[in-house]
């Protein structure tokens, strides 16, 4: 099926409007719907992006007949009825990460969209950053050897605590809300990416600034979802990885990968560049013997364009390719659902472990 044929709605205009629609459209697929719960928001969103379809509710969207596939950048506690509604309808459909609120939903949605057969992918798009390819390309090579370890390090922030927030529905931890589940969700796949599957998690969340005060009664309350997390995990292959996340931290430097094996050592920095990897990222190595750190080129393959309207839409536009190779050959190219649910299964046992303080075993049958 040629890509402009290919019609999407898409679900959720937020992260939706700056980055979906723009990338389906620079692909070629045709947006032909799109929903939200803000009716004047989807009017607007319509208008800019010149898209036929508006819906408030989510059920009408997917009911309609001229309609391939469906774009899901929900609220994460949506994910699991939006997108099991799609596959019922026979969607193809494409999810925004963390994929659900637990592993018993994502585990469904998996095997759901495997018996139904279609395309279904989740939107873990910084797979494609340029340093995250060129790195798994190296390790493929053996550039590292055998995995010691992996240091990652995601640190900054802007609030300062001295003034209370209204508490809203993104400071529940139970609607998959926290930094391990927005951020911390994005490495745990990249981890996963390259070293392959994890076995075992030690965690810990925290909630810094955690007092908000109730819109409706003026109470103060707490907010249950993380700002800050610690992790550390282990692969069946070899080697364990350790990761701070914190959006607790004014003036932090950012982030950084950190990999070391017993042949060489890795570095992919973004200080300075906040919390998600630039699109065009550098990355320095060095092998056992040589002298320093040196900058790797980046071949150019892998930055085959720039998209100046957000830096996340170079790897975004390049999952979109995925996807829309995913659906010609009927296939789901990685990350697919089984990747949200191997993920998903280590973001519950961070929560696990961080109120029992005991490593939690992860399952690796199916």
């Amino acid at each position: 099926m040629p890509a402009d044929r290919i019609r999407v709605g898409v679900i959720g205009l937020a992260f939706g409007a700056q980055v979906h629609i723009p990338a389906f459209q620079s692909e070629g697929m045709e947006v032909v719907a799109v929903c939200a719960r803000n009716e004047q928001r989807v009017k607007e969103i319509a208008e800019q992006f010149q898209i036929p379809n508006i819906f408030t509710d989510f059920e009408k969207l997917i009911k309609m007949d001229d309609l391939d596939a469906v774009s899901i950048a929900s609220p994460v506690a949506m994910h699991f009825p939006m997108t099991m509604a799609a596959l019922n309808a026979g969607k193809h459909v494409l999810c925004e990460k963390p994929f659900c609120t637990d592993q018993s939903q994502a585990r469904e949605l998996w095997k759901k969209a495997e018996e139904v057969g279609v395309t279904a992918m989740i939107a873990h798009e910084f797979r494609f950053a340029s340093a995250r390819m060129r790195v798994k390309e190296l390790l493929a090579e053996g550039y590292l050897g055998p995995l010691y370890m992996a240091l990652m390090r995601l640190v900054g922030g802007t609030y300062g605590g001295s003034e209370l927030r209204t508490f809203t529905e993104r400071d529940e931890a139970r609607l998959g809300n926290g930094f391990v589940w927005a951020l911390g969700s994005h490495y745990i796949d990249c981890l996963r990416n390259w070293f392959g599957e994890i076995d075992s998690v030690w965690g810990k969340l925290f909630t810094h600034s955690g007092d908000r005060v109730d819109s409706k009664t003026s109470e103060l309350v707490q907010a249950t979802a993380d700002d800050t997390f610690h992790f550390q995990l282990s692969f069946s292959s070899g080697g364990w990885a350790t990761m701070t996340g914190t959006t607790a931290a004014q003036f932090g430097p950012g982030g950084s990968v950190e990999l070391y094996g017993r042949d060489g050592t890795l570095v992919t920095p973004h200080v300075g560049r906040g919390f998600n990897p630039p699109s065009h990222g550098s990355l320095y190595g060095a092998r056992a013997g040589e002298e320093k750190l040196e900058e790797i080129l980046i071949p150019g393959r892998l930055e085959p364009f720039s998209d100046n309207r957000d830096d996340r839409l170079m790897p975004f536009r390049l999952l979109v390719k995925e996807f829309l190779r995913g659906i010609t050959e009927g296939c789901s190219p990685p990350p697919n659902f089984y990747d949200g649910y191997r993920c998903q299964q280590v973001i519950d046992a961070i929560r696990e472990t961080s109120v029992t303080g005991v490593t939690v075993k992860i399952p690796l049958e199916n």
